[in-house]
């Protein structure tokens, strides 16, 4: 056992899944700032509609396929019981879906590489947490969670500095060939590094016929944890939305709001990999409910903010919160989830994290018609919501003892 494994859940297998995650979520992120300029670019289409509700359309056809196939592809890899060949077929379709915006000139080309794009992801996530699952122990699976979910954020960070300096400097064809190359760098780096997991035919597991829904697999306990990632993600995207009025309010400019932004993103990867590690000594239930406790009033308050600076005091607290919500979340719910049935249950949680990205921005914007401050209140209280129904509903999965034996 080396000291990364030891004090970090860093496993060959984690470290490569996660350094995969980070390829594909840099060339994946390359897009959100170059999507934009090159719808523009193209010919209108034969329908008619305002140049940002057609990149809305694009980003929102992605992240709904995304959520609606996860249960599905989930449900694949858990009835073959293999992992590693539905994260190389994602991969591959991301890859494949990148490449070709090199060909695309027109806006239908766009939206459905979109859609490739957004199946191969749904391919990709569930297999990957339930692969990590699979290969930690429950004394490390927070550790190594944290490692992932930091190299994705890493990955997402990234992305957009590299395309926006790409597509200034060099083009559009360059940048999509970036982007496609690193995923599929990605799928070399899986290919050759991952060994498969099967999962064992078992009297409780014996898969007599393919089921994408299963109701003796959606548990509470998966269901609170999957709440929380909803809640938490979508309360740090409400002010995505509001861009214009926070500029307005707080006499900024775009650079300013992309810093506050931000700090979100900076915050969880300061903090996700020690938070993570923690909820292996003294629980995941804990550190998720001081997750949402501190999000909740950060978040109310932002709305109130009034300056950048403390708009962006306010992200550090948001993300530092979130940092205690996503790592123990996902490693809750591996240790939750049972075997032969890890891809569908893990992708109820990352199908509560991409839905919120979702509907955050949408919540957003239909509040803060009645007034500016409202989406961030009610924000707020349903992370106060989302915190009782961890409480309540979702059982810790850390032994008590574990913190004596380690004293």
């Amino acid at each position: 056992m080396n000291w990364f494994d030891e004090h970090l859940g860093a496993n060959r297998v984690v470290v490569a899944l996660s350094t995969a995650r980070l390829a594909d979520a840099f060339g994946n992120s390359i897009l959100f700032v170059v999507l934009p300029l090159y719808v523009a670019k193209i010919p209108a289409p034969r329908f008619h509609l305002p140049l940002e509700v057609l990149v809305g359309l694009l980003i929102s056809t992605y992240g709904i396929l995304t959520s609606l196939f996860q249960p599905l592809l989930g449900a694949v890899s858990d009835h073959f019981g293999r992992r590693k060949p539905v994260i190389l077929g994602g991969l591959f379709l991301m890859g494949i879906g990148t490449l070709g915006f090199v060909s695309a000139h027109h806006f239908t080309d766009l939206l459905l590489l979109r859609m490739l794009q957004g199946i191969g992801v749904a391919a990709t996530v569930p297999a990957s947490l339930a692969l990590m699952t699979a290969v930690t122990t429950q004394e490390r699976r927070g550790g190594a969670m944290g490692i992932y979910t930091t190299m994705r954020m890493t990955g997402f960070a990234v992305g957009p500095i590299v395309g926006g300096a790409l597509v200034t400097r060099f083009g559009f064809n360059t940048t999509f060939l970036t982007g496609a190359g690193s995923i599929f760098l990605s799928f070399v780096l899986v290919a050759l590094w991952v060994r498969e997991r099967r999962v064992a035919k078992t009297a409780h597991n014996p898969r007599p016929r393919f089921r994408v829904f299963d109701r003796s697999l959606v548990t509470p306990g998966m269901l609170g944890v999957a709440s929380a990632t909803f809640f938490m993600a979508c309360s740090f995207v409400l002010m995505a939305t509001l861009e214009n009025e926070f500029n307005r309010r707080l006499h900024e400019t775009a650079v300013g709001f992309g810093i506050a932004f931000s700090a979100v993103m900076v915050a969880r990867l300061l903090f996700q990999v020690p938070l993570g590690r923690l909820s292996d000594h003294i629980g995941r239930k804990p550190l998720i409910l001081a997750g949402l406790a501190v999000m909740a009033p950060a978040t109310g308050l932002l709305g109130l903010a009034g300056s950048t600076t403390q708009l962006t005091l306010l992200r550090v607290v948001q993300g530092l919160g979130s940092a205690g919500v996503a790592a123990p979340a996902f490693a809750l719910a591996g240790d939750l989830a049972k075997s032969g049935g890890e891809g569908r249950q893990l992708s109820l949680v990352t199908m509560g994290f991409g839905l919120g990205i979702a509907v955050g921005p949408l919540l957003a914007g239909l509040l803060a018609v009645v007034f500016f401050q409202l989406p961030f209140i009610v924000g707020g209280a349903l992370l106060l919501v989302g915190g009782w129904i961890v409480y309540r509903f979702v059982p810790e999965t850390v032994a008590r003892k574990s913190v004596d034996a380690d004293a």
